[in-house]
C-alpha cells in the first residue's frame, strides 16, 4: 500500500506526464499548421521545369522531431497534407506523395537524434533524412505523381520539359535521377541548414523549459 507521501508524488508524476503529453500534441498542432502555411509559399528555381516547385514545408517538421521526436514529426507531415487535402488540385494524389517524402525525411533523422542528442548526431540524422527523401522521391514520383500528372498532359509533353534544360532526357527515369533525386535532397538540405540555425531559439519554447 502506499503512504500519503507516496500516493501524492504517483499523483503530481501523473500530473506531469499528462501536462507534458498535451502540450506535445499542441505544439504538434501548431508546427502542423505553420508547415502547412510554409507549403503555400513555394516558388520556382532555376535549371528545374516551372511545374517544380520550392518550399521549406520540411522545416517545421524536422524541428519538430528533434524537439518532441520522431513520431511528432511524422505527425507534422500528416497535419500539413491533411489541411492541403481541403484545396488539392491533384485528387490526393500530391499529397499523399509529400506525406511519404517527409516522412522518410523527419523518421531517420529523428530516430537517430534520440539516441545521440548532439550537433553531431542531428546531423547525421539529418544527412541519412536527406538522402532517404531523395532516394524515396524516384519511387514516389515514379509510381504515383507522375501517372497522375500523365492523366492530365501527355508524358512526352512533361518530358519535353525537362528536355528544354537537357535535351539528353530520353524517358522519366532519366528526368527523374537527374533532376528530381537531386532537387530533393537540396530541398531538404535547406532545411537542415535553417533548423542547424534557429533550434537553438525555439527548442525552449516548443519543448517548454522552465514551465512547471
Amino acid at each position: 500500500m502506499q503512504n500519503g507521501n507516496e500516493k501524492t508524488a504517483s499523483v503530481t508524476g501523473l500530473g506531469a506526464k499528462g501536462r507534458l503529453d498535451v502540450r506535445k500534441m499542441v505544439m504538434t498542432a501548431i508546427l502542423g499548421a505553420v508547415s502547412a502555411a510554409l507549403m503555400f509559399v513555394a516558388f520556382q528555381v532555376p535549371l528545374m521545369p516551372s511545374f517544380i516547385q520550392l518550399d521549406l514545408s520540411e522545416l517545421p517538421a524536422l524541428i519538430a522531431a528533434f524537439s518532441l521526436g520522431p513520431v511528432s514529426g511524422v505527425a507534422v507531415c500528416l497535419i500539413k497534407n491533411l489541411v492541403h487535402l481541403l484545396v488539392t488540385s491533384t485528387g490526393g494524389v500530391g499529397e499523399l506523395s509529400n506525406f511519404l517524402l517527409g516522412a522518410a525525411f523527419v523518421l531517420p533523422a529523428g530516430l537517430v537524434y534520440r539516441f545521440r542528442k548532439d550537433r553531431a548526431g542531428a546531423l547525421i540524422g539529418s544527412l541519412i533524412g536527406a538522402a532517404a527523401m531523395a532516394l524515396a522521391s524516384l519511387p514516389s514520383n515514379y509510381f504515383i505523381t507522375y501517372p497522375f500528372y500523365a492523366m492530365l498532359m501527355p508524358m512526352e509533353a512533361i518530358l519535353d520539359m525537362y528536355r528544354a534544360i537537357n535535351p539528353h532526357v530520353n524517358s522519366l527515369m532519366d528526368a527523374l535521377v537527374w533532376f528530381n533525386i537531386p532537387f530533393t535532397f537540396v530541398k531538404g538540405m535547406l532545411s537542415v541548414v535553417i533548423t542547424f540555425l534557429i533550434y537553438k531559439r525555439v527548442s525552449p519554447i516548443i519543448k517548454g523549459a522552465g514551465s512547471p
